[in-house]
């Protein structure tokens, strides 16, 4: 799953393939913000990207476009 994040202050968003499912990134985030502290999320390759709850200003979840080459029409 394609989950993007904007981050306050920040030119570019960030772009991570994650395994996980859209309710559970929902989930993570919402226990982030309610408890103040960070919003973590592991992408496919074992990475980790940790982001101060305070500082998403959006997060849009869905599905990767995978080996797509070429335009679209």
């Amino acid at each position: 799953m394609e989950v993007k994040i904007g981050v306050q202050h920040a030119p570019r968003e960030l772009v991570v393939e994650t395994e996980l499912d859209g309710p559970a990134v929902e989930r993570l985030l919402s226990e982030a913000v309610a408890a103040e502290g960070v919003f973590t999320l592991a992408d496919t390759k074992g990475r980790s990207v940790i982001i101060p709850a305070s500082k998403i200003a959006y997060v849009e979840v869905g599905t990767g476009v995978v080996g797509q080459v070429g335009f679209r029409s």
